[in-house]
C-alpha cells in the first residue's frame, strides 16, 4: 500500500456515476412501480451500494481502510437508462473516488441481477468518476510559481564548518514541489541581533515568504523566536500549533518547539526545527495550506 502516513486529513468528497440500461420500456415501468418480482430495485441496490463503498478496501487490495463519513445514492432516469450517482464524503489522509466508484458498480450489478429475470437484454455501461476533490491534488503549482522565497538556516554547527545543513536542504526540495524557487538560502549562526537584522532586509527585499529553520528549540543558543518575534507585526498563532500537533502525532518532543509565524510586514515568516525530520514534518504539515496566505494578503479571492 502507499505510504500515506506524511498527509493531513482533509475533507474529500467523489462522485461517480454508472448507468444500466434496459431493451424495454415495460423494465423501467416496473423499476418505477415497485413490480418486479425480487423486490423495491431502487431500495435493494441502494443498500447494496452502501455496503459496496464501505467494503471497498476489503476487495481491493490497495486501497486503505477509512472512515466513511457520508454516501448519498440517487438516480435518475433517462429513457431506457437508469443513471446512478454515488457521492462520498471522508475526512482522511486519502482521497474516496475508487469507494464510490465501487459503489456504483455494486449498485448496478444488484439492479442487473434483480432486473435480469424480467429483461433479458440489461447492460451496464460507463462506470466513471465524474470529480473528486480534497488534498493536495486540488493544489495549482502555477499559481505560485512567482513566489519569492527565501530559507535561512539558524545553525552555529552549519555556520561554523563543523556540521552539514540538511534542514534548509529540505525545505527547499518541499518549496519546488509547489513550484517555487528558492531565491535566497544563507546560513546564519545562532546570535539574535544577525537573525533579527537579515529578518529586516529580507522583509525589505520584498520576500513574501521567509522560513527559518533551526534555533527553535529550548538550549541556551536557541534564540529563532526570541529573535522574530519582536518584528512579527501580525502573529498567526495556528501555524505553528498545526505543525506541531502533526509532529507530535509522530514524535513525541514535538510539543516542545517553539516556532512561531506570522507577517513581518508583507512578509509570510515561520520558525521551524532544525532536524531534518523535523523541517520536514513541519512542512508537510503547513503546505500546500499556507501559501493560500499569500494571495489573502493580496487582497485576492480564496
Amino acid at each position: 500500500m502507499v505510504n500515506i502516513t506524511t498527509k493531513s486529513n482533509t475533507l474529500r468528497i467523489a462522485i461517480a456515476t454508472a448507468t444500466v440500461k434496459v431493451s424495454k420500456p415495460e423494465t423501467i415501468r416496473a423499476v418505477e412501480k415497485r413490480e418486479v418480482p425480487k423486490g423495491d430495485v431502487f431500495e435493494f441496490a441502494r443498500a447494496a451500494g452502501l455496503l459496496g463503498v464501505k467494503k471497498t478496501s476489503d476487495l481491493i487490495p490497495d486501497c486503505h481502510p477509512l472512515p466513511i463519513e457520508y454516501t448519498a445514492i440517487t438516480y435518475q432516469i433517462e429513457g431506457l437508462r437508469i443513471i446512478i450517482s454515488v457521492e462520498v464524503h471522508t475526512i482522511y489522509k486519502t482521497g474516496v473516488e475508487v469507494e464510490a466508484m465501487h459503489g456504483a458498480s455494486i449498485t448496478a450489478l444488484t439492479m442487473y441481477d434483480m432486473l435480469k429475470p424480467i429483461d433479458k437484454g440489461i447492460e451496464i455501461e460507463n462506470i466513471k468518476l465524474l470529480k473528486k476533490s480534497g488534498g493536495k491534488t486540488d493544489f495549482n503549482k502555477e499559481e505560485f510559481s512567482e513566489v519569492k522565497a527565501a530559507v535561512l538556516v539558524c545553525s552555529d554547527t552549519v555556520f561554523e564548518g563543523r556540521g552539514l545543513d540538511s534542514s534548509g536542504k529540505a525545505i527547499i526540495s518541499r518549496l519546488e514541489q509547489y513550484g517555487i524557487t528558492t531565491t535566497k538560502y544563507e546560513v546564519l549562526p545562532d546570535e539574535i541581533e544577525i537573525i533579527r537584522n537579515k529578518a529586516k532586509q529580507i522583509a525589505a527585499d520584498n520576500f513574501q515568504l521567509l522560513i527559518f529553520t533551526g534555533g527553535t528549540g529550548l538550549s541556551p543558543r536557541d534564540v529563532t523566536p526570541d529573535a522574530l518575534e519582536t518584528l512579527i507585526d501580525r502573529p498567526i498563532p495556528g501555524i505553528m500549533e498545526n505543525a506541531r500537533r502533526y509532529g507530535q502525532d509522530r514524535m513525541p518532543y514535538a510539543m516542545l518547539s517553539r516556532g512561531i509565524a506570522g507577517f513581518i510586514g508583507e512578509t509570510l515568516t515561520i520558525s521551524i526545527p532544525g532536524s531534518k525530520a523535523g523541517a520536514e514534518e513541519s512542512m508537510d504539515a503547513l503546505l500546500p495550506h499556507i501559501l493560500h496566505l499569500l494571495k489573502i494578503r493580496k487582497g485576492e479571492k480564496h
